[in-house]
């Protein structure tokens, strides 16, 4: 018997995709508001995609001293809900928990994690708890509480309604040396967007390390959740963040 033909798609990207991709030129980069006007134009998903961007930075990721990652605040938020976990005991677990904490606890949370547990986006921890935390960090991988990101930290009650009004985001450079980070929602209006986004691009900007040389920000591409990306103009970008 002839084998039954199989439903190949030559073309990883939905039709609702490809229709709106057509709007984006790639080869011309935008200005803040030209680019922006673009991705809410082509965010036609049946929910309220995130805006984000891609920034390919001119670095080494290969070594140390140009490993490109930190934490900033947005003005106005990303608009995601995140749940926080936090390792702590006595009076500051008794703050995590009155800032809004999801999960409190100390040697019990981590017996938890050890276990399985997984329910949180993020995990913060006191200074006090720090050396339990190699007890899980092969399990966490990137999700594992440092000192560098702001994760370790004794003024946890801040830590965490930053975090759970999601208006803390994290950056880190890749292995490809790019950076995604989320500036809110394509609900928000342009300024709020405006404003999140020269506090994001800003915060790389500062981050620069200077072993770094040539063009820092080679080049940069806003887009929605299920959106083209929309290539935006690195110099004027880069003005518009200083």
């Amino acid at each position: 018997m002839p084998k039954a033909k199989q439903n190949i798609r030559t073309n990883p990207h939905s039709p609702r995709y490809l229709a709106v991709a057509e709007k984006v030129d790639k080869d011309t980069q935008l200005d803040f508001t030209a680019a922006l006007a673009l991705v809410k134009q082509t965010a036609t998903a049946k929910f309220v995609e995130t805006v984000d961007i891609s920034v390919v930075l001119g670095i080494d990721p290969k070594k140390s001293d140009q490993n490109v990652r930190g934490i900033t605040n947005l003005p106005h938020g990303t608009g995601k809900v995140r749940k926080v976990a936090v390792l702590a005991k006595g009076d500051l677990a008794k703050a995590a928990e009155d800032a809004g904490a999801d999960t409190v606890g100390d040697e019990d949370l981590i017996a938890k994690i050890q276990g399985g547990f997984r329910d949180f986006d993020v995990l913060l921890a006191t200074e006090e708890m720090a050396p339990q935390i190699g007890k899980v960090g092969r399990i966490l991988g990137p999700r594992t509480p440092n000192k560098r990101n702001g994760t370790v930290t004794n003024n946890i009650a801040a830590a965490v309604r930053e975090i759970k009004a999601a208006t803390r985001v994290e950056y880190r450079a890749d292995k490809a040396g790019v950076v995604h980070m989320a500036i809110g929602k394509v609900n928000f209006t342009d300024e709020q967007l405006l404003e999140n986004f020269k506090a994001a691009l800003g915060a790389l900007i500062k981050a620069k390390p200077s072993s770094a040389k040539g063009r820092y920000i080679r080049t940069l591409t806003m887009s929605s959740t299920m959106g083209p990306g929309v290539p935006m103009d690195p110099t004027l970008a880069g003005k518009l963040a200083a």
